[in-house]
């Protein structure tokens, strides 16, 4: 045997035990006559103790190294210098015969819990990161959601049912990745975004409660919590309205945090319609762990003789408390940071309620300090408090980018505190988003998410003012998860098309399978799919999806330790009827 039990598990009462290990060589440490050596697996870490004879003529000893793969057999004993910080800091094991299980080069970083490898250096060589405990902790993290995942939704009597990797491309929404067929000359597969079709086929087919945890792709520019591929926990159910599918799924939420993090999440959760979330947090995900609520002072505002503001189409603020006391060089870094491109506001006015009962603003020149004193109060603001406004022509865009600010000061403030969690249900989305370049309405979620009962009759006189019945799980102002209920009348799927300006022809190449499945009786149904990378990075506390993932992709979609995607060979080419004329060179 190479190992009777692993580098985790001894404790002192297992003093005295004959024991084999088997693990990596994390450290190596020689004191005087003797020498310890830290041993490393999955479970944990055991020390190693060499001692006289042992340590003085071991030539195997005086060989290893960092990460090299040994097996060694020995006594337990108690440890006289004990280590609290570790499982096994009771214990040592004096060793009586030490093998090698296979060398190991010096590796390209320090695999421990802070590294000194970037993030570059640490993907090529993934394999050796997920040794540091931050990311093995991770992953096993996700593996014990993933099967209490599974464990709550069969015990709501749902069906794990895999559905096809290989599927039609419907270009709407994302782009899709495509899959040449050998078989089919010029005909693609795509990879799917999402198994939305095939969910819905499978309530028509009377299977009633479907899950999985399924692999979807999406090609689109990456940030921090997207990569090309990701994990859902994608679920579905017959015969039900809104609440009771956010009532199933705030169940399953609860019961995660008190699985996983031991915490009680008081449900039913909040529900905020999405147009309170734009007004008063800029943003269709708020992060509700801190206030700074923004505020419409248009009214107040304007008439005042400032063209910036008489002009505007909306202005808000927000008040940050305590916080009078920033100085003009904090308050000019607020002022460019949402001038850059990615906030795009065109300044920033600031109102300081000093702590004597003052008022010192960047607009002093056309307001009079009882008018500021008025706007303070209207605010609610206190002395020592900082007001912060922004105006704009596009009344959303303005009030995404005081959203924006806002989040900018909660990190400033150190409000986004990761051991709270704040979920709740933002519902009532706009069904629909005009264009004005290509002159068309577009899917705010999906073609297949229903209007709400009461505002179908819109969909003949006003499409833009019609409300989904979708809805998104929310926790620290992070999306997990989003769905809908779905339309199941051919008739409205139908109308829904038209509205999005798909031909009947259109419809019926792209989803004419759904369709033809609609005339024989599909149930009412809806469900929602929840992001498992997303969700895991926030019960472990990364900003980052990233470090809880197995093999990621980089910010460039490549992945870097196999170095991935890479070109095909001609012969490939050929058999796939991919003409070489077409590549780049």
């Amino acid at each position: 045997m190479y190992r009777t039990v692993d580098c985790g598990a001894l404790r002192i009462c297992d003093a005295g035990k004959q024991v084999t290990l088997a693990g990596w060589v994390s450290k190596v440490r020689r004191l005087g006559g003797m020498t310890f050596v830290d041993l490393r697996d999955r479970y944990g870490t055991t020390q190693l103790v060499f001692g006289g004879e042992e340590a003085t003529h071991n030539d195997i000893l005086h060989r290893i190294g960092r990460e090299w793969v040994v097996q060694a057999e020995g006594i337990v004993r108690e440890r006289s210098a004990k280590n609290t910080a570790l499982p096994t800091g009771e214990i040592e094991v004096e060793v009586t015969n030490l093998s090698i299980l296979n060398p190991s080069e010096v590796p390209p970083f320090t695999i421990e819990t802070e590294s000194d490898g970037g993030d570059d250096l640490r993907m090529k060589y993934r394999y050796l990161d997920i040794r540091r405990e931050p990311v093995k902790q991770n992953l096993i993290l996700r593996h014990k959601m993933a099967l209490e995942v599974r464990k709550y939704m069969d015990s709501l009597g749902f069906l794990e049912i895999e559905t096809p990797m290989l599927i039609k491309s419907t270009p709407e929404g994302a782009r899709d990745f495509v899959v040449p067929s050998r078989m089919n000359s010029g005909e693609f597969y795509a990879l799917p975004q999402s198994p939305q079709t095939f969910k819905q086929l499978l309530m028509v087919a009377g299977m009633d409660r479907y899950f999985q945890i399924v692999k979807c792709f999406r090609d689109e520019d990456l940030r921090a919590d997207r990569q090309p591929e990701f994990t859902q926990i994608d679920c579905e159910m017959s015969f039900v309205r809104r609440d009771d599918v956010l009532t199933t799924f705030e169940g399953l939420a609860a019961h995660l945090f008190e699985k996983i993090r031991g915490i009680k999440l008081p449900i039913p959760f909040r529900r905020m319609c999405w147009e309170d979330a734009m007004s008063y947090y800029g943003s269709d995900k708020p992060d509700l762990r801190f206030g700074m609520e923004i505020n419409d002072i248009t009214a107040q505002m304007q008439g005042k003789g400032m063209s910036i503001l008489d002009e505007a189409a909306y202005i808000g603020a927000i008040v940050v408390k305590k916080c009078a006391s920033y100085t003009r060089k904090q308050l000019d870094a607020l002022t460019d940071f949402v001038k850059k491109p990615q906030v795009g506001a065109k300044g920033l006015i600031w109102i300081k309620y000093n702590e004597d009962g003052s008022l010192k603003s960047t607009v002093d020149k056309f307001f009079a300090q009882d008018i500021l004193a008025s706007l303070a109060e209207s605010l609610k603001a206190e002395k020592g408090d900082l007001i912060l406004v922004i105006s704009g022509a596009e009344r959303y865009t303005t009030l995404k980018q005081l959203g924006t600010l806002r989040l900018h000061i909660a990190d400033i403030e150190g409000l986004k505190d990761p051991n709270r969690f704040e979920c709740l249900y933002v519902v009532d989305f706009p069904l629909l988003e005009w264009d004005d370049e290509t002159q068309r309405y577009y899917a705010v979620h999906h073609p297949f998410t229903a209007p709400k009962e009461s505002d179908i009759p819109l969909l003949d006189t006003d499409p833009g003012k019609v409300k989904a019945d979708a809805y998104d799980m929310v926790i620290n102002g992070v999306e997990v998860g989003g769905g809908s209920i779905r339309i199941h009348d051919s008739v409205l799927q139908h109308k829904m098309f038209e509205l999005l300006g798909f031909t009947k022809e259109d419809a019926d190449e792209r989803f004419g399978f759904l369709m033809n499945a609609f005339r024989f009786g599909a149930p009412p149904h809806g469900g929602i799919a929840f992001g498992l990378d997303r969700w895991v990075s926030i019960m472990a506390g990364l900003d980052s999806i990233r470090d809880c993932i197995a093999f990621p992709k980089n910010n460039a979609g490549r992945d870097v330790m196999i170095d991935a995607p890479s070109r095909l060979d001609e012969e490939q080419l050929r058999e796939l009827h991919i003409r070489l004329a077409s590549l780049p060179k």
